[in-house]
């Protein structure tokens, strides 16, 4: 069982990709926003980050430069799972990966919540 911390603030998403991945034996534990999504960090320690990039007070892009900060997180995979269409990052997506350790981005419009779940079991099966 992996501890992944989902940062995701829309109530009705979180609670469902929370559930989905429960159901594939996971703890998930949901921050709305970037301050708690560190606060959660934590205290939670997480093997994996799923992280949606437009949060209301600092963007996602922002926790990422924040989460890589800390020694003991630069090692975890950070799967991107977000609304933001990945024609908006296609000049800096290479960037983000190497600077940021982005492992996967997902458009939500065009991943399955069955999709999430595998990603997030093959991001797991890779080491950090």
């Amino acid at each position: 069982m992996a501890r992944i911390l989902l940062v995701e603030p829309d109530r009705l998403l979180a609670r469902t990709y929370s559930q989905a991945l429960n159901g594939d034996g996971h703890e998930v534990v949901a921050a709305a926003g970037a301050q708690a999504a560190v606060s959660a960090a934590d205290a939670a320690g997480p093997d994996l980050v799923i992280l949606e990039l437009q949060l209301v007070e600092h963007s996602g892009i922002e926790f990422l430069y924040e989460f890589r900060s800390y020694p003991e997180w630069q090692g975890i995979p950070v799967v991107i799972h977000t609304g933001v269409p990945p024609a908006e990052f296609a000049d800096s997506l290479q960037i983000l990966r190497a600077e940021l350790g982005i492992n996967i981005y997902l458009y939500k419009p065009r991943t399955s919540l069955r999709e999430l779940v595998a990603n997030v079991r093959e991001q797991l099966s890779v080491p950090a």
